[in-house]
């Protein structure tokens, strides 16, 4: 099997050495090229042809943006960003998801991090996850649709014939919640998804995108402005509200508790699943003892198989209205080819269109 021919573009000369060490370790990779600043980065990129490029975001001449621009608009290939953890760095690194950007890596201490081996395992998976990417889509779902406006809520009248005993069953009983589970490419997966549902949904949405600390933050901050429903980081013990999205906060799992007739957050430190904290089987295994609800569970775009476990669990549990995404606009069939893989998937839709199918059964 030919090897992942990679790039690697810092302009700290010790954190290309250190990059280019940690990956050139793994037998599936071949380090090509390491390019000093934003214009030796497009050159370089141009003349070798590589199959990933890890791209820093800060750098002279060119930043980190810009050349990821240029790369998109003239041979998209995957690419993997390394970032600051800081606000800035947050708010820069979803430009760049939402420009094309495969995956990014949070430098641990800062543009010259020393301790860069804490993700250093990180920083491998995602270079060989990108490889994978699907690049038909990389550049094409990243912006919102103008054109589509937030979904209306379904009535029996409007249900397919063969969902009509199923569809009667689940609107007897007012209380329902959608948990959202996804990964690589899912900022761009929830900015498909989340705008088209409608302020008077009626219902909480919970979610869990694997992301590291002080980047969940911005990333709700930006869907929350392209969204009528409201959408937030998930705070411990706060109240369930409908007309909401949770975003699981990176560093917690989420998991929700009983509070009299309601439901609450609860965020925890327990140990991580599946190498994530947050977990899309913890969620859904949290939310897989809640009774008297009528759950619709998600599982979009990403590596792994995270979030397959706790189906799993929430199947056992209850009525459940499993969507999966399909492989055709995933930008990594990880995660939802693992989902279908437990045959405890309902239906399999485009990015497009799971927010239709998620108001089918509201």
């Amino acid at each position: 099997m030919a090897k992942v021919r990679v790039l690697i573009v810092d302009d700290s000369a010790f954190m290309r050495k250190l990059i280019n060490d940690f990956l050139s370790e793994h037998p599936k990779i071949e380090v090509i090229g390491l390019a000093r600043n934003g214009e030796d980065a497009v050159k370089k990129f141009r003349e070798m042809r590589p199959d990933v490029i890890t791209l820093d975001i800060e750098m002279p001449k060119l930043n980190g943006l810009e050349v990821l621009k240029i790369i998109m608009q003239e041979r998209p290939i995957p690419v993997v960003m390394l970032s600051s953890m800081t606000k800035e760095g947050a708010d820069t690194t979803l430009q760049a998801i939402q420009a094309g950007a495969v995956d990014f890596v949070a430098k641990p201490s800062g543009s010259i991090s020393v301790d860069l081996h804490k993700v250093k395992t990180e920083l491998i998976q995602k270079v060989l996850s990108a490889s994978k990417a699907n690049l038909a889509k990389l550049n094409t779902y990243h912006k919102p649709r103008a054109d589509r406006k937030p979904l209306p809520l379904a009535t029996e009248t409007e249900t397919k014939p063969s969902e009509v005993l199923y569809s009667r069953r689940f609107h007897k009983e007012p209380k329902k919640i959608v948990c959202i589970g996804t990964s690589t490419g899912g900022p761009r997966a929830l900015q498909q998804v989340l705008p088209l549902l409608p302020k008077d949904i009626g219902v909480p949405v919970l979610v869990v995108q694997h992301m590291p600390p002080g980047f969940t933050k911005s990333l709700a901050s930006r869907l929350d402005s392209l969204c009528q429903i409201t959408v937030k980081e998930a705070e411990d013990g706060e109240l369930l509200q409908k007309g909401t999205a949770y975003i699981a906060p990176g560093g917690y799992h989420l998991e929700v508790k009983g509070v009299g007739p309601a439901l609450a957050i609860s965020l925890s430190l327990s140990p991580p699943r599946n190498g994530h904290r947050p977990s899309v089987d913890v969620m859904f295994e949290s939310v897989s003892l809640v009774k008297n609800y009528l759950k619709i569970a998600v599982i979009m775009t990403g590596m792994g198989a995270d979030g397959a476990k706790g189906l799993v669990e929430l199947k056992k549990n209850g009525i459940v209205k499993a969507i999966a995404e399909s492989q055709e606009t995933s930008i990594v069939f990880g995660m939802p080819k693992a989902a279908i893989a437990t045959n405890m998937v309902d239906e399999v839709a485009n990015v497009d269109h799971i927010a239709e199918t998620i108001m089918n059964y509201i």
